[in-house]
């Protein structure tokens, strides 16, 4: 009998953890509201979601650890135990996220196989084999160097290369969700976890559209969770994590240790890692646009990524590639950039493997060794430009990516003058809008760009202190971000305390318009400001901006952030924006001993009440046919057990895949909602 086992970030919980489920409860769920929470659309948009997913992410797991919860006595099975807030963090948001990820990259089809992504096309080429047989010698190779066998990989897997940037997440056909293997008190493992070739989504209703944000988002996923699952070694016997800095030179097979924190994690951190490293490869030689011919090709002087470029595929049924693409729409967007510069530095702190770097993860290093991934030449990781050589390996194309991405957003977005970045250019000419969400996230794609060219800690760590490169990138980073900052902090906040939605660079004025997206922007730019450089009066204008957010756009009726107006209508981006900040309410601005003044809005206690009323009332919804997400999985503990036809056997507000809206069920994505009584 095959044991049935859930996979909790780094928590593993048997069949047993999760029989305990509870049934629907006010107490527990918040089931029954007096506001709707209505689903406006059901569609996905791949940039919102991975982005929202990405900050759900860190606003779980790490959060609530960091806050001092116990994440081995966390239980999928038990709601809201030890408390709601360590539940909803470490468990649903937490998992939501990642089975999202999955689902885009390894069981949807949405986007190009990875069978044809570039890196997979050169090395078959080398061997003299098909790109399939390449592709899947590769994933025994990396099964093997984190010692999960084979056979356990999952079976009829799409891996995408390249992601598109819409699609419609009802699934086509009737999930298998009959019995695989046996498990334990009636539970048991549906066929749908081992072999996804039920799950696709249909291929006439996507956008074949390659849109930065898009792509860059899902990048942004999938270097978080690498960089998580391959940050550490473990024990081949025990499979426990091992700290790899204790490991000595030579093979970690020769010790006993495996890569990876996990067999199982491990494994899907190398999956994900090949994607990206593909995914960089496509983008490098393939998706930079150049405004004089109007031509898209490899990455030069002056060219850059366009905002969508429009893919005509091939024709193959099991495998579909290129068979022509055209841009659609040439415009340089703030957000397509910095939602490639956040996750390009993400990964590039990853592959790093310049000689200077004193703070290299040895984990990563024995990644990116030239087994199972490909070192960089010697050449390109010294200290000296001029004798870089082409090369296809990661640390290469990540660095080439970043850099040309970042020397795009100095080139067409930053105004000198202003000390801000303007939200498009048309190739040539600027724009003169400051839009205040976009202003902010760039800051914070800055801080990380800082941290990754200098060799500074990223991922989970992206906090801690270290000695860094000082690089010129690095400075130039820096002192855009702070100009930023201060522009957020003198032109940005009307009287009231509220950050404005815009501001015309032209006209030399601010719109009078103020959203909960502006004040999402604002909070997340002056917290990263005040991360980078620790200037207190960042964090100080942060806190009274949250204060003041709280106090006026909060509705206890709807129990959610009034958006605009008298309004409460949440897409992913606004969504993955308000786990943000109250993520960095929780973690940076919370009142402390230090501070002069301590709103009430501010006390850890008041913001994780925020935290679990909002997730339950707008992710979660108050009734089955409400919320924002859309299914669930049993990572949250709707397990499948024999007898039950519920698709809900954990009792509360999500159902299981196949019992969601439509006639085969949808995905466990985010959709958008109108929150109203």
């Amino acid at each position: 009998m095959v044991e049935m086992k859930w996979k909790l970030g780094r928590r593993t919980r048997s069949a047993a953890a999760l029989s305990a489920v509870l049934a629907c409860s006010v107490a527990v769920t918040g089931c029954g509201s007096e506001a709707q929470v209505k689903v406006t659309e059901y569609s996905f948009d791949t940039a919102g979601n991975m982005f929202a997913y990405a900050e759900f992410e860190l606003s779980g797991e790490p959060l609530a650890e960091s806050l001092g919860a116990d994440l081995d006595v966390l239980d999928a099975g038990k709601p809201d135990s030890p408390t709601a807030f360590d539940y909803i963090a470490g468990i649903e948001s937490y998992e939501y996220s990642e089975e999202a990820m999955y689902e885009v990259v390894e069981k949807s089809g949405l986007g190009l196989h990875l069978v044809n992504g570039p890196a997979v096309t050169e090395e078959a080429q080398k061997a003299g084999m098909k790109n399939n047989e390449l592709l899947a010698s590769r994933f025994v190779k990396m099964a093997d160097s984190v010692g999960q066998p084979a056979d356990q990989i999952q079976q009829n897997m799409y891996p995408t290369f390249i992601e598109y940037s819409a699609g419609d997440p009802h699934y086509v056909q009737k999930l298998a969700t009959d019995k695989f293997a046996d498990g334990e008190d009636g539970a048991y493992i549906p066929k749908i976890q081992v072999d996804f070739g039920t799950l696709r989504w249909n291929r006439d209703k996507m956008k074949k559209q390659l849109i930065p944000a898009a792509y860059g988002g899902t990048m942004l996923k999938q270097s978080l969770w690498a960089g998580d699952f391959l940050g550490n070694l473990h024990d081949s016997k025990s499979d426990e994590e091992v700290d790899a800095s204790t490991a000595t030179e030579g093979p970690e097979g020769d010790q006993g240790l495996k890569l990876g924190v996990s067999s199982s994690d491990g494994m899907q951190g190398m999956i994900l890692t090949e994607e990206v490293w593909n995914k960089l490869l496509f983008v490098r030689d393939h998706l930079f646009y150049n405004p004089s011919s109007k031509s898209l090709g490899t990455l030069a002087a002056g060219a850059y990524l366009p905002h969508a470029v429009d893919v005509e595929e091939n024709g193959d049924k099991d495998f579909p590639n290129v068979k022509s693409m055209s841009v659609s729409d040439g415009r340089s967007l703030l957000q397509d950039q910095w939602l490639m510069l956040w996750p390009a530095s993400e990964f590039f702190g990853m592959t790093d493997q310049r000689s200077a770097n004193p703070n290299r993860n040895p984990a990563f290093a024995r990644v990116f060794d030239g087994d199972p991934f490909p070192a960089a030449p010697a050449v390109n990781t010294d200290a000296d430009a001029s004798n870089d050589v082409a090369s296809s390996d990661p640390y290469t194309v990540s660095r080439d990516v970043l850099l040309g991405v970042f020397d795009n957003m100095k080139t067409r977005h930053w105004n000198e003058k202003a000390g801000a970045f303007v939200t498009e250019s048309d190739g040539d000419k600027q724009g003169t809008t400051v839009d205040t969400f976009q202003a902010g996230y760039t800051i914070e794609a800055l801080r990380m760009f800082e941290r990754a060219i200098d060799g500074l800690p990223v991922g989970y760590a992206n906090g801690d202190a270290a000695e860094g490169m000082g690089t010129k990138e690095g400075a130039d980073a820096k002192a855009m971000l702070v100009k930023q900052a201060d522009f957020i902090l003198q032109s940005l906040i009307n009287k009231d305390g509220l950050a404005v939605d815009s501001y015309d660079t032209a006209k030399g004025e601010a719109s009078s318009k103020t959203t909960l997206q502006a004040q999402i922007g604002a909070i997340r730019g002056l917290t990263s400001a005040f991360l980078a450089t620790e200037d207190e009066k960042y964090r100080d204008a942060a806190r009274k901006l949250y204060t003041t957010m709280d106090e006026k756009l909060w509705d206890d009726g709807l129990k959610a952030y009034k958006t605009s107006g008298k309004d409460a209508k949440y897409d992913a981006f606004t969504v993955g924006g308000v786990s943000a900040v109250l993520r960095l309410a929780l973690s940076n601005l919370k009142n402390t001993s230090e501070d002069t003044d301590s709103p009430k809005a501010l006390d850890q206690s008041a913001i994780q009440e925020r935290y679990v009323t909002f997730f339950r009332q707008v992710v979660d919804g108050p009734t089955l046919e409400e919320g924002m997400q859309a299914s669930e999985f049993w990572d949250t503990g709707d397990v499948y057990k024999e007898g039950d036809d519920s698709g809900n056997t954990d009792g509360d507000n999500v159902p299981q895949l196949q019992k969601g809206h439509g006639e085969y069920g949808i995905a466990p994505i985010l959709l958008p909602v109108s929150v109203s009584k």
